[in-house]
């Protein structure tokens, strides 16, 4: 059972892990090696078993389904039922404070609003009805975004900083990207809830890393286990060493053990990807703008073939108005403020 429970934890990070640098580090290095990648796997996978995972992956990565929304609130469950079932019980026993103990149940809280927000909160679609609007809250900076330009799927203009989402087949303002686990695209109406689900959502896993780790830390010292010595192979004593600490703690307590390698990796993740995002806030970009603006600086290299003619054009981050604007900008988009002005 416990093996059961070590094999679908560690799967789920790693596939936790996947989606994460295919959504964050969506640059075309990683597109290089994914495609270099499949082409070794053509060879050695059969072709009608290709096709079946390629039609997997389509409806996963490319429809709007809830698979990633039933998988993160799965997930989330067992890691909550884990805590509460057996650490949560064992930190009483050794007399915890409750506010210490109760802070990941209250952070779960606060994160399943805001991931029900990022989920059913619309990230501003652009219709006939606000186009002219969103025309007018950003300018142009006629190298990453022209003027007159039309989405050939909505028939419409496109405003600064908008993006057609294929996979929800509509035009986004201030698109930054179209993410699984929400079942949404992220937008300039609901980015703000989609960076507070990540901080609370990092915040949850680095707090129970942090429970976990003194739980055990505090039950190695109360037992005095770190004093006691062990017969070798060799018949000579030795102390307990940090190794054997580790091992015995990993056959006494699996599912706690288990549990914290998943959340301290997740806490990695998360916590790199929260980073990201509060870069991207902190200077006004979004994650379209810098995919294709790192694209853009990649123009320059001498590596890249273009035209004798082609003027290299120098991508200008023309948004940015310091630090506390920016992030403003995000719990109060733009859209708002031009509203006000015009009224």
């Amino acid at each position: 059972m416990d093996f059961l429970v070590l094999f679908f934890f560690y799967l789920a990070l790693v596939l936790i892990g996947v989606v994460m640098i295919c959504i964050c580090s969506k640059t075309h290095y990683l597109k290089g090696l994914v495609r270099g990648g499949a082409q070794i796997i053509s060879y050695i996978i059969p072709e009608c078993l290709q096709r079946a995972v390629l039609k997997l992956l389509h409806y996963l990565f490319h429809t709007r389904n809830h698979t990633f929304i039933l998988l993160h609130l799965i997930l989330q469950g067992m890691v909550y039922s884990e805590y509460t079932w057996e650490i949560f019980d064992y930190c009483q026993e050794l007399e915890f404070s409750l506010h210490y103990l109760l802070l990941p149940y209250l952070l779960l809280i606060v994160n399943l609003v805001f991931f029900i927000l990022s989920c059913v909160s619309n990230p501003g679609t652009i219709t006939k009805a606000n186009e002219l609007l969103f025309l007018q809250v950003y300018e142009f900076d006629e190298v990453m975004f022209s003027k007159n330009m039309k989405c050939s799927t909505c028939n419409l203009r496109k405003p600064a900083r908008s993006k057609h989402c294929s996979v929800c087949n509509r035009c986004v303002h201030r698109f930054d990207h179209h993410c699984v686990w929400v079942n949404n695209c992220i937008g300039a109406w609901n980015a703000r809830y989609f960076l507070l689900y990540l901080l609370t959502l990092t915040a949850s896993a680095a707090t129970m890393a942090v429970v976990s780790s003194v739980f055990l830390v505090q039950l190695v010292v109360v037992s005095d286990l770190y004093l006691e010595t062990f017969v070798d192979d060799l018949g000579h004593f030795q102390v307990i060493d940090i190794v054997f600490l580790i091992q015995y703690l990993f056959l006494t307590f699996p599912r706690i053990v288990f549990m914290l390698g998943f959340v301290i990796m997740l806490s990695f993740l998360l916590g790199g990807y929260l980073c990201f995002t509060l870069y991207l806030a902190a200077t006004n970009q979004t994650t379209n703008e810098w995919y294709r603006g790192d694209w853009a600086w990649c123009q320059h290299c001498p590596h890249v073939a273009r035209p004798p003619s082609a003027e290299p054009q120098v991508h200008r981050n023309i948004h940015s108005h310091g630090l506390w604007s920016n992030l403003r900008e995000i719990f109060l988009p733009a859209t708002a403020h031009y509203e006000r002005k015009k009224n």
